[in-house]
């Protein structure tokens, strides 16, 4: 078991204080459930993949596609005769 020094701002104490006060739990106890929440949240954001990401995005149908893969040089012709457009 490791010892450990932890300065904390007048904010911060008030906080520790306020839950030990409405848990009871010990100032340890109070850090470590706070360790543990924290290592949660992080391997819940770290471990998205990209395709999670991808599907986050909602582009819906097709996404931001001009022409199906197939007719790559079709939607390469649409896209730069909109961009040409006045």
């Amino acid at each position: 078991m490791g010892s450990r020094t932890v300065r904390l701002d007048k904010e911060s104490e008030k906080v520790l204080a306020e839950i030990r006060k409405i848990s009871g739990l010990s100032i340890s106890a109070v850090f470590k459930a706070g360790l543990l929440s924290f290592r949660k949240d992080i391997a819940r954001t770290t471990s998205t993949t990209p395709y999670e990401l991808y599907e986050q995005l909602e582009l819906g149908p097709g996404g931001y596609a001009t022409a199906p893969s197939s007719q790559v040089k079709l939607g390469v012709k649409r896209s730069i005769e909109r961009k040409l457009r006045p």
